[in-house]
């Protein structure tokens, strides 16, 4: 439970970090350059993702499970992936990087179906 919400914590951080770098430091050059919607669905995903890792800690605190890890980690990584490569696709304006987005939104599906099978594993 202690890595997760020490995860969740940093990666809250970094998202409203990174959120408020984008509309206040970014949003100019985002808006005119057709980015701003991409970057803020980055922005949203990364926040609901880290408030998911916090069911995660919860989870992890009622006792060890694989399948509960396994969900952090998709989390995690779909962060990573999904939000990512949307900051970098904004900020270099290389399309190509756009390419890998999809792969971090299949971690994200596949920790909700891990937090699903957790749940129903419960007693």
């Amino acid at each position: 439970m202690r890595v997760w919400l020490i995860i969740a914590g940093v990666l809250g951080f970094l998202s409203v970090a990174i959120g408020a770098y984008g509309a206040h430091g970014l949003k100019s050059h985002l808006v005119s350059a057709g980015l701003y919607e991409s970057f803020d669905t980055g922005v949203r995903y990364h926040m609901y993702h880290t408030l998911a890792l916090l069911g995660v800690a919860w989870l992890a605190s009622r006792g060890r499970s694989k399948v509960v890890t396994a969900a952090g980690i998709c989390f995690v990584a779909g962060v990573l992936i999904f939000s990512g490569s949307i900051y970098a696709l904004c900020l270099s304006g290389q399309r190509g990087l756009g390419a890998i987005t999809p792969v971090g939104g299949l971690l994200f599906l596949a920790g909700w179906i891990l937090v699903a099978v957790a749940g129903a594993r419960q007693r």
